[in-house]
């Protein structure tokens, strides 16, 4: 049987069964609750691919995974890497790949909201100005470098009846309108002296750049943080060290706890603790019914909380406190305790670097 076949039977070998049956069937078979929808997304791939990730050492989840960005630039050989580095390691956890994908998945939903932004220009009817070839004259200017005819100020509503109204796209792919031929259509150039672009402006772009890159990284690591912290949540036991680092919160109350409860914000408590329905969550039954055995867990789910509040600005990166260390090195900690089942992403890791115990040796 090829790849294809293989996936082709499980899945109908798992569709047709009851809750009960198939919940035997995939601990016999050693797969998820999901297998069967992950055989489905896995067989979008082509034979190729397929045969690939079955080499490499995907699991079926891993395959439909791929599926999910496989027009990515790279993903399969950057998810192929990240596997290796877990195989590696030789602990069954999958840090390394949690990380890859949450970015890769980052970047598709960037792709995403370019091409969104693109087809609401289409619809408006507005020209997305591309790159002039080598050689050719940019003609175009943005609407904040001209002026009507009397100098009056250019912007999009006293503009969007001229014939040269158009667009470029910035990083964040919000539209920064331009004219594509001033000169045709009777605007003038504000007077600025021209600056011949230098070393410290090419620098200043690149820094740029990175700021953008490292902001779009700090949110898709939140993922698989989160999701790292919802399974040590639901253990039986809770490990000891995020026991007392929960304790210690609650016992000190900082402030980023204690202004983090007056917003009485309960959704990521409950996503942690596994209710259906976070948005919705009515803690006050949810602690009605917790047994004893679960509190210190429930305990550290609410600090948790709070700590990935004080931690959700996409810059938080850039300039990381020692408390918003502490939390991450905790995270970096149990997780490879927990067989390397989480580990810091690649802007993580950068963040707390100056933080790490030995680095003020």
């Amino acid at each position: 049987m090829s790849e294809r076949d293989i996936l082709k039977s499980q899945e109908l070998s798992l569709i047709d069964m009851s809750d009960v049956e198939r919940r035997q069937a995939t601990r016999a078979l050693g797969v998820s609750r999901n297998a069967a929808k992950h055989a489905k997304t896995a067989q979008k791939l082509d034979d190729a691919t397929l045969r690939r990730a079955t080499a490499g050492g995907m699991d079926l989840e891993q395959t439909a995974q791929l599926a999910e960005v496989e027009h990515v630039p790279g993903a399969e050989r950057r998810l192929l890497r990240a596997l290796g580095r877990d195989h590696e390691e030789g602990n069954g956890g999958r840090g390394h790949w949690d990380q890859e994908l949450a970015l890769l998945k980052a970047e598709q939903a960037d792709d995403d909201a370019r091409t969104k932004a693109e087809e609401d220009l289409k619809k408006a009817d507005i020209p997305l100005l591309g790159q002039p070839s080598w050689g050719q004259k940019d003609t175009s200017k943005p609407l904040a470098e001209l002026t009507t005819g009397l100098g009056n100020p250019l912007t999009e509503d006293n503009h969007k009846n001229c014939p040269g109204h158009s667009a470029r796209l910035d990083d964040e792919h919000q539209p920064v309108w331009h004219c594509s031929d001033p000169a045709a259509h009777g605007h003038k150039v504000r007077p600025q002296p021209k600056k011949p672009r230098t070393e410290e402006d090419e620098q200043r772009a690149e820094e740029r750049r990175k700021v953008i890159a490292c902001n779009r990284a700090w949110k898709a690591a939140a993922g698989p943080r989160q999701e790292f912290v919802a399974r040590l949540v639901r253990q039986k036991t809770l490990p000891d060290a995020a026991r007392v680092f929960a304790q210690e919160v609650v016992l000190t109350v900082p402030y980023f706890y204690s202004s983090w409860t007056d917003k009485h914000e309960s959704e990521t408590v409950a996503r942690f603790l596994g209710i259906k329905e976070p948005k919705h969550a009515d803690l006050t039954e949810t602690a009605v019914q917790l047994p004893k055995a679960r509190v210190v867990n429930a305990l550290f789910a609410h600090v948790a909380a709070a700590c990935e509040y004080d931690i959700r600005e996409p810059k938080t990166w850039s300039n990381l406190t020692v408390r918003q260390a502490r939390y991450l090195l905790l995270l970096e900690a149990l997780g490879q305790d927990d067989n390397g089942s989480y580990r810091l992403s690649e802007v993580e890791d950068q963040a707390v670097a100056r933080h790490r115990p030995d680095a003020a040796a």
